[in-house]
């Protein structure tokens, strides 16, 4: 139907442990926009996300991995759906079908069109009337519709920001990134654990090796001598890192580890059954987990 505008491998361990479009037209993703910082009125209507509503990073990523194209659109017309015709959608909340401009396709497909069309919901203004995004420049995330040229779907309800420079480089960082090498492994659990005491008084050593989804080899080292902080790493291969290096932040290997490790031990993963190797196990999990700090989403 043409759309009408409407009105595991095994490793080698280390010597000391071996010792939305939704019902009309196309389905509508809802969307609720961050907060845009105005300039001069005068500028062109390109507009700044306020950095405490700025996407994280583990937002971006998300939703660079399940898009299609990343795009910068201007929206060229909007036309609210009356409400009669969308009964889907609450009050205070308005459908919106926006013919837009492409102009600058961040990734996606070669044939991608000048012209893209959308629909989304969001927030009427206080007066309640549609929101202006008309001559509006967003960032989105978005698939495109089959056998419809020049349709997309954002991928999630809040795939879509207004843009800025600050977004804009972000967006771009992320994707470069993704295209610069091969990713990461995801991560699935924690499938064997074993931690062994050091010649000293608060010596230790434990490693952890990670359930993958395609068995990559991933594992993480905790090493504990007196008077000294702990030191930690990651090692993606099947010989183990012996130079502790954990994950960059904002690293696609921080991504993976950060956001889907899971919260604790399992307990079938112990390799040993004494309660002190295991604590201490326990001990070393929490510290990784701290340290590699949150996973955290604002737009999902």
């Amino acid at each position: 139907m043409m759309h009408s505008k409407p009105n595991s491998p095994r490793f080698r361990f280390r010597p000391t442990i071996l010792a939305m479009f939704a019902s009309v037209v196309l389905a509508a993703c809802s969307t609720t926009l961050p907060a845009p910082v105005r300039g001069n009125d005068r500028a062109p209507q390109s507009d700044e996300v306020a950095a405490a509503q700025q996407p994280t990073y583990v937002d971006l990523v998300t939703f660079a991995l399940e898009a299609e194209l990343a795009a910068i659109v201007m929206i060229e017309d909007q036309t609210a759906f009356r409400p009669e015709r969308v009964p889907d959608v609450p009050p205070g909340r308005v459908r919106l079908y926006l013919e837009s401009l492409t102009q600058n396709l961040l990734s996606g497909p070669t044939g991608v069109g000048e012209s893209l069309i959308f629909v989304t919901d969001t927030n009427r203004d206080a007066d309640g009337d549609a929101p202006d995004w008309e001559e509006r420049s967003f960032v989105i995330f978005a698939d495109l519709v089959r056998a419809r040229p020049g349709e997309v779907q954002l991928v999630s309800s809040r795939a879509m920001f207004p843009h800025g420079p600050v977004i804009e480089e972000r967006v771009r960082r992320v994707l470069r990134q993704l295209a610069a090498a091969e990713l990461p492994p995801e991560i699935t659990g924690v499938r064997d654990v074993i931690s062994v005491p050091g010649n000293l008084a608060g010596e230790s050593e434990t490693q952890m090796f990670v359930e993958t989804a395609n068995g990559a080899p991933v594992s993480l080292t905790v090493v504990r001598r007196p008077g000294l902080a702990p030191q930690w790493g990651i090692s993606l291969g099947e010989i183990v890192d012996t130079n502790l290096r954990p994950p960059e932040t904002e690293s696609l290997a921080w991504f993976r580890f950060a956001c889907f490790l899971p919260k604790e031990l399992p307990q079938d993963a112990f390799l040993q059954a004494d309660r002190e190797s295991q604590n201490r196990a326990r001990e070393d999990y929490a510290f990784v987990l701290n340290e590699l700090g949150e996973c955290e989403r604002r737009y999902s």
